[in-house]
């Protein structure tokens, strides 16, 4: 907490005192007062808050845990009893604290994370025809996710010239998205650690990049178990099951990736947004079961 009068043109900003406390309506909290004694400005625990002045912070535990269970935005809304655009206002701000926290949590990790499993998750941006790339990293043996980053990129296969028909040109953005990724992943990770991809093309640029010390192991892509999912593999034995498990999670809890919906992107930076609230409930909750309430 930051105990500093918040006026800037404050002398002695540090000089400040208690003055009393008070029961904050939206959620029944004591929150305690402080007063500086050198310009006289009054201010709480609650004025540094990236929540301050919020309304209806009850809702914002339920509606966290709702949005990383596969429950749509207006569902969330209905069963809170809350209307639409306090979901929508809430969603950014929960996002940001959501990846504030699993930043803080994943500091104790550093250096110490040993087998890395990379992978990317294909969705859409509302269209087929506008394709994103969810690049996700794993740690192996804690089975946290370490980062997930949204890029675009261009159609292929049989929709790529009907997508250059109907939106034109398409940059492929998939590059600054792995740039990303890697960045964050330098100082968590071991200098050796061992990372396991699939066959992707570009992957061992990036490992031999930013990883030069590190060991890769490059494998086959497998047949889905069920068709049009290729998360789950049809093998006996998956050496990249953690991380297609991970992404069959993302598949089942984050509503906009779900194969069959009605809820689709529409804002790339909407659906890292989610993710990010994903990730601090499956690294902190479905992982550790130690959710810090927002």
């Amino acid at each position: 907490m930051n105990r500093s009068c918040p006026n800037k043109s404050c002398a002695f900003p540090l000089f400040i005192i208690r003055d009393g406390t008070f029961r904050r309506g939206e959620d029944s909290k004591m929150i305690q007062r402080f007063r500086c004694k050198t310009c006289g400005q009054r201010f709480s625990h609650a004025t540094f808050s990236e929540f301050y002045r919020q309304k209806k912070r009850r809702i914002n535990t339920p509606l966290l845990k709702l949005l990383a269970s596969g429950v749509s935005q207006r569902r969330a809304a209905i069963l809170l009893n809350v209307n639409r655009r306090t979901v929508e206002r809430k969603f950014p701000l929960l996002a940001r604290r959501s990846r504030n926290l699993n930043e803080s949590y994943l500091r104790k990790f550093r250096g110490r994370i040993f087998n890395l499993q990379l992978d990317d998750l294909i969705t859409k941006e509302n269209s087929k025809l506008k394709p994103l790339s969810v690049s996700i990293a794993v740690d192996e043996d804690r089975r946290l996710i370490l980062g997930a980053e949204v890029s675009q990129i261009p159609a292929f296969g049989r929709l790529s010239k009907l997508a250059i028909k109907k939106y034109g040109y398409r940059e492929d953005q998939q590059l600054q998205g792995l740039t990303r990724l890697f960045q964050r992943l330098i100082p968590m990770v071991s200098p050796e650690v061992l990372i396991k991809s699939d066959e992707h093309q570009r992957y061992p640029g990036f490992i031999s990049a930013y990883l030069p010390k590190s060991k890769h192991k490059q494998f086959k892509s497998e047949r889905g178990c069920i068709a049009g999912q290729g998360e789950l593999k049809k093998v006996q034995f998956d050496p990249l099951f953690i991380v297609n498990h991970t992404c069959a999670m993302l598949r089942a809890n984050v509503n906009r990736l779900m194969r069959k919906t009605w809820c689709t992107t529409k804002d790339p930076r909407r659906l890292k947004d989610h993710l990010d609230i994903f990730i601090y409930f499956y690294n902190q909750e479905l992982l550790r079961k130690t959710l810090t309430p927002i």
